[in-house]
């Protein structure tokens, strides 16, 4: 499993990465091993309003469906088009070409308040005690 060292993440699994100001956003490669088979994405539209730490969208698996919670507030500026018609892709590259929005923060610092690489693997090994 893979815990990337650039990105931030939520105790909700999910990850975070800012990029020239944005902050681009997808699940844990530990949330879609649990999920399982991924086979639709519902995503917000460009330009709705989304606040740190409540759901903006589901992610269904063959398993079931998760909420997706954002990492930060502000809005959504970019949803992954290849996510659509290839969801598969966040269970194939949850870090790369399975991200699933970005979003315009607006206070990045709520960054600040999620976990680093290693605190996010320790808070899975205290999850699973």
């Amino acid at each position: 499993m893979e815990f990337p060292e650039d990105l931030r993440y939520s105790k909700e699994h999910e990850w975070m990465r800012i990029e020239n100001g944005r902050v681009r956003v997808g699940i844990t490669d530990y949330a879609q091993d649990a999920l399982g088979d991924v086979v639709y994405v519902d995503l917000p539209d460009v330009g709705a309003e989304v606040k740190a730490g409540q759901a903006f969208g589901e992610v269904e698996s063959t398993k079931s469906v998760s909420d997706v919670f954002s990492p930060v507030s502000g809005t959504i500026a970019q949803r992954n088009p290849l996510i659509e018609d290839h969801p598969e892709l966040v269970n194939e590259q949850p870090y790369g070409d399975g991200w699933l929005v970005a979003i315009d923060p607006s206070d990045v610092s709520e960054a600040d308040a999620l976990l680093d690489a290693a605190a996010y693997q320790a808070f899975l090994r205290e999850s699973q005690a």
